[in-house]
């Protein structure tokens, strides 16, 4: 007698099916809204030769609108939710495949040193300085690492490390970004004001602009000399990024109180550390011993890239705008002095070193 029941599926292929239906409508509206992200940056290109705002920045605003006028019914909610953490996460891992150890030795062990000094010492002070206005830590540490190593993108590897929310993000990255465009607008001011050097400017931008882009922008003005020093010196301050995700891990993990009273402690790498982190570090490591071809980097650049714009619009459809509304002033204020914080730092360092 024939059988005519339909065949199933196994039980892992339906599960899988079922876990792509419930992702797919969140994970396409942030798609749609990363597509109307880059191309507002293109149209950015176009006009004005480089992007003011960047393409993360304007998904994250444009998740934040959309979430003010609508608000995602459980329909849209895990794809959205998975965008915000798993696709970040991926981004975060991509990014070391970008990063070689040569770019840090030819940059000398001076100005080596004065970026890294720079780098920790306005982590320290810009914690500092939000802890003092009322800020929760999470906060403040988003905006200490966003201030101190590469503004949008220093936040989004940062949150995932220290559970920080969407609300948090966005307002770290709003007002992050609005003080990176006056950065780049208002720091050649400061070349006849202070009398600096090609070069001189060319530290002083890489140690304060906050995007790759920006410092192009910035230095472009000063001339070649300053353009490529700037560009060098940010590219060296990004670099910071690795050790300074890695030791907060680190340290968060202290906080954690994963095990009960009585019940001995195991040691545990992926608890300690995350899993994308240790992705990072094993693409960096395998990128300076020139395991990854060059002709990777530029895919793997732009998919870490195109992943973290998804991020951002997921986090921006994720955020409840009276929140920002109440922390606002203060994040404002905690940014605007770390920033100026940071100035103070990278002038004291480049006259104190007789950089350039």
């Amino acid at each position: 007698m024939q059988d005519n029941r339909p065949v199933r599926a196994p039980s892992g292929v339906r599960r899988w099916r079922g876990r792509l239906a419930e992702l797919l409508p969140g994970v396409g509206l942030c798609l749609a809204v990363t597509g109307i992200s880059l191309a507002l940056q293109a149209g950015e290109e176009h006009a004005f030769g480089h992007p003011y705002v960047e393409a993360l920045v304007i998904a994250i605003l444009l998740g934040m609108a959309l979430r003010t006028l609508w608000e995602p019914s459980p329909r849209w909610r895990p794809g959205i939710a998975f965008s915000a953490k798993q696709l970040l996460e991926v981004a975060v891992m991509l990014l070391g495949a970008s990063i070689s150890l040569a770019a840090i030795v030819a940059s000398g062990p001076v100005l080596l040193g004065a970026i890294v000094a720079a780098v920790f010492v306005t982590i320290a002070a810009s914690y500092g300085i939000s802890r003092l206005l009322g800020l929760p830590p999470r906060i403040s540490i988003l905006i200490a690492c966003g201030n101190s190593i590469c503004g949008n993108s220093a936040i989004a590897a940062v949150a995932p490390v220290i559970g920080a929310d969407s609300d948090d993000v966005a307002s770290s990255i709003s007002f992050t970004a609005i003080l990176g465009v006056v950065m780049v607008l208002g720091l050649p001011l400061l070349i006849p004001l202070l009398g600096l050097s090609a070069t001189q400017y060319g530290i002083l931008a890489g140690l304060t602009v906050y995007a790759v882009p920006q410092v192009l922008a910035a230095t472009v003005p000063a001339g070649l000399v300053s353009t490529q020093i700037g560009t060098l010196v940010k590219l060296v301050r990004v670099l910071m990024l690795g050790p300074v995700v890695v030791s907060l891990s680190l340290m968060a993990s202290r906080f954690r109180s994963d095990a009960a009273e009585g019940r001995g402690r195991r040691f545990d790498l992926l608890k300690l550390v995350p899993w994308f982190i240790l992705g990072f570090l094993g693409l960096a490591a395998l990128r300076s011993l020139g395991l990854v071809p060059d002709i990777a980097i530029w895919p793997i650049t732009k998919t870490a890239g195109l992943l973290t714009v998804v991020s951002m619009a997921a986090l921006g459809l994720g955020v409840d705008v009276r929140v920002i509304g109440r922390v606002g002033g203060r994040v404002t204020a905690a940014v605007t002095l770390s920033l100026f914080l940071l100035l103070l730092v990278s002038l004291g360092l480049i006259h104190l070193l007789r950089l350039g």
